[in-house]
């Protein structure tokens, strides 16, 4: 497995990721969690994503791999309330709280990233959240402070000294974050970590997404269907749709991209597909401008999806 220096932090982490969501709103068995999560670090995956709003997700990776904690790059999410915690959404109170309790849950001492959960600027602006990550990084408790989110926050976050990672959309039907965003990160040595990088499979009927993916998909559906483009004007069979998506966010200025799966068969052709390396240079051209056609027969922005 290809690693890449995240940024500034200096950590080595795999070009492919794991996204913890699914397991947890997917209320997946702890015995698949275990097969899922131990298929990946022995293939050299070593970056596991998750969140406190994961329902089920901190614990069931704690469970999983905490023994192995030494083998790979643990990251979550904070900054949103919880019914069970002290705290107004996004103040150093409820922050504190959440990280304490994500330690507990993912049965370690530190998190390498803690990031904050797609707040707007607003937020970053006021100061108190990041404020609050970088008391629990002076504690040990977070190695590095991190912003999930989009757009032109996004790219506030990027610029902020003590933001070392950014999570942001990058696929091919979400072009706006490689613009908008990634030239921050690679001014300021940023960290990045590719959110939704096979765009949640738009290439798939939406009848055949489940709920919890049909509801980010149809946006990336619609937005495909727009851009007429598929694998095989780029050189590449129908089926390949996911190893195409997947290669050309690999192909952007980002060090991991993240994908969350229950299907150990989807790991192993995910890892594959990494294996490949980037797109193209053509195929890279051809998705991007069809991406600026797309967008301007359609009248409106497309923003980066948070």
């Amino acid at each position: 497995m290809e690693t890449r220096t995240f940024g500034r932090t200096g950590l080595e982490v795999s070009v492919l990721g794991f996204g913890g969501a699914p397991i947890g709103v997917l209320e997946t068995g702890q015995a698949e969690v275990d097969g899922i999560l131990g298929l990946l670090l022995d293939h050299g995956v070593n970056l596991i994503d998750t969140a406190a709003g994961y329902r089920g997700s901190e614990e069931a990776i704690g469970r999983s791999i905490g023994s192995r904690r030494d083998e790979f790059v643990l990251v979550s999410k904070c900054g949103q309330a919880f019914d069970d915690l002290a705290g107004e959404p996004w103040s150093e109170q409820l922050i504190t709280n959440t990280v304490d309790r994500s330690l507990a849950r993912l049965q370690t001492d530190h998190l390498d990233v803690m990031l904050l959960h797609t707040c707007d600027r607003e937020v970053l602006e006021r100061g108190e959240a990041v404020a609050a990550l970088v008391r629990a990084r002076e504690a040990g408790k977070v190695r590095f402070v991190g912003y999930s989110g989009d757009n032109m926050a996004g790219a506030y976050a990027a610029s902020l000294d003590d933001v070392a990672v950014i999570q942001t959309s990058i696929n091919v039907c979400d072009q706006v974050n490689i613009d908008q965003v990634l030239p921050v990160t690679a001014d300021h040595g940023v960290g990045v970590m590719a959110k939704r990088p096979i765009a949640n499979a738009a290439w798939k009927d939406l009848n055949d997404q489940p709920g919890f993916y049909a509801r980010y998909a149809e946006t990336y559906t619609e937005r495909l269907a727009l851009m007429a483009i598929g694998p095989e004007d780029l050189g590449f069979a129908e089926s390949d749709w996911a190893e195409v998506a997947l290669r050309f966010t690999l192909s952007c200025d980002v060090h991991t991209a993240i994908i969350g799966t229950t299907n150990p068969d989807h790991v192993r052709a995910n890892i594959e597909a990494a294996s490949r390396g980037p797109l193209p240079e053509e195929a890279i051209a051809r998705l991007r401008e069809a991406f600026v056609e797309a967008t301007a027969d359609a009248g409106e922005e497309w923003t980066g999806q948070t």
